[in-house]
């Protein structure tokens, strides 16, 4: 029933989502030309706002919690699983006061409305995942951008999105690079669940009627514990709010 309705949904949803990118790609280069980072912040803040409720045209609801007192104007990585597209207007959206920028690959910075301005313009570390030499120096930009600016971060360690719900392992390379260049960053892990299901049948069609629930888990000091140990405590956190078994820590032969 949730597929036959998601025939007729969808494509209402679709047109809602992309009539919000380009509403807000205008409005975003003016923001920002006219009204610099803040103003261009607002614009990218509501467009995240309007195609995360995009989906509630097809019954799928985001519930975001937060019981946690997270720092303002300290740095932070928030580590999350990741399962969908649309993790991210959520995370931007409610994580907005903390600035969170995104590492994304390259090849989202042109052709996409307000997404492409966003990425260039917003902060972002565009990586290209075929030039290790150039991923690294973007993330330290970022990195040094948080520390100058006290921004956050959101990064996905799975490298790609889970199509099942299942935590795929977490790599610990880009936040290493983070910490050493930003090592007063605190680590959060955040757990994504449902959200697959949304796009369980792919893009077309939405599945609908679907509860995504996005957690804030206690925060993580970071002080002098190597960055693996750190995002493997993160990944075993996530993996057992999802009732998943803890991931087992990789052993480097001598």
């Amino acid at each position: 029933m949730r597929k036959f309705l998601g025939y007729i949904l969808t494509p209402i949803v679709t047109v809602v989502f992309f009539l919000a990118l380009c509403i807000f790609h205008p409005i975003q280069w003016l923001c920002y030309k006219l009204g610099g980072y803040s103003a261009h912040k607002k614009s990218v803040d509501l467009l995240n706002f309007c195609l995360m409720s995009s989906l509630y045209l097809a019954g799928d609801t985001v519930k975001f919690t937060n019981t946690q007192e997270l720092p303002i104007g300290r740095p932070i990585i928030f580590i999350a699983n990741h399962q969908s597209m649309f993790d991210i207007p959520p995370l931007i959206w409610y994580l907005r006061k903390y600035h969170a920028k995104f590492i994304s690959k390259i090849e989202l910075t042109r052709g996409i409305p307000s997404i492409s301005f966003n990425l260039k313009y917003g902060g972002a570390a565009n990586i290209d995942r075929k030039d290790s030499r150039q991923s690294i120096t973007e993330i330290v930009k970022l990195a040094t951008r948080m520390k100058e600016n006290k921004w956050s971060t959101v990064i996905f360690p799975e490298g790609t999105r889970s199509k099942d719900g299942n935590v795929k392992p977490f790599r610990a390379a880009g936040i290493a690079t983070i910490l050493k260049k930003c090592p007063e960053a605190l680590l959060v892990p955040i757990v994504i669940n449902n959200s697959w299901k949304i796009v369980k049948f792919g893009i077309f069609p939405i599945n609908t009627f679907i509860k995504t629930t996005v957690d804030v888990l206690a925060p993580i000091e970071p002080g002098k514990i190597p960055a693996e140990e750190l995002v493997l405590d993160a990944e075993n956190r996530i993996r057992k709010a999802l009732g998943q078994p803890p991931a087992v820590p990789m052993v480097v032969k001598a």
